[in-house]
């Protein structure tokens, strides 16, 4: 079974110099038949306005990946990490036991567009750690390349979580198959552009919630960027 849920359908919150979608219920946007997907819980598109960010939180027992699309993210945390994520990183932060972060836009007059995703771990009270990884388009151009893993498989940053996320990107006739288990969940966010998945045609930030089925199918991309979860259900 797939049922499309459109961008138009999620939450959303301006707090001026931040503009987010939600995809499930998160902070001030409930919605009791949208609290996650399988061991998938947040999906947040943000957009950080020039000189602003989130200053310092804390975050325990999540499995933390984040995905800028557009401009760049400073990260600073307890663990001693400073880092600058660009388009085409995938960051990993494990909060396990308890960490503290920070990040922000410095840029003077660009606005920064990411993912940020939670994903449910499958162990807990364990110590934080984070991972940085780039994928360029070559790897992702055509095809679902794996970008987070419980093992890190073929170069994925390593998620403790039930879990694997791809990444693709499509356009004109290029197609990409993906065999599913039928007894898990697949969520299928599209970032930008357009894509047809099993027959069904999605726009920016349309999503395919999928149970039971064995095969999702890939096709008729414009200018499509694409993520693909494999979840415990």
């Amino acid at each position: 079974m797939l049922t499309i849920r459109t961008s138009k359908e999620r939450g959303y919150a301006d707090h001026g110099w931040l503009k987010s979608f939600h995809s499930f219920s998160f902070a001030g946007y409930y919605d009791p038949l949208h609290m996650g997907w399988g061991n998938l819980r947040v999906i947040n598109e943000d957009w950080v306005a020039a000189g602003k960010g989130f200053g310092t939180h804390s975050h325990r027992d999540m499995e933390i990946v984040t995905y800028v699309l557009q401009g760049e993210l400073a990260h600073k945390d307890s663990m001693g990490n400073v880092k600058t994520i660009p388009p085409g990183d995938v960051q990993r932060m494990s909060a396990g036991t308890g960490v503290q972060h920070s990040e922000f836009n410095h840029a003077p007059n660009d606005t920064t567009h990411l993912l940020q995703i939670w994903i449910e771990p499958n162990v807990t009270g364990i110590e934080p750690s984070y991972e940085q990884t780039t994928f360029s388009d070559a790897e992702k151009q055509g095809k679902l390349c794996l970008v987070a893993s419980p093992n890190g498989a073929q170069g994925s940053v390593t998620i403790h979580a039930d879990a694997r996320l791809y990444a693709g990107l499509f356009d004109s006739d290029q197609t990409a198959q993906l065999t599913l288990t039928p007894t898990r969940k697949c969520y299928v966010h599209l970032v930008r552009g357009a894509l047809t998945v099993n027959d069904n045609t999605l726009t920016a930030g349309d999503a395919a919630l999928i149970e039971g089925e064995s095969l999702i199918t890939l096709t008729q991309g414009k200018d499509a960027e694409v993520l693909v979860f494999d979840l415990h259900a």
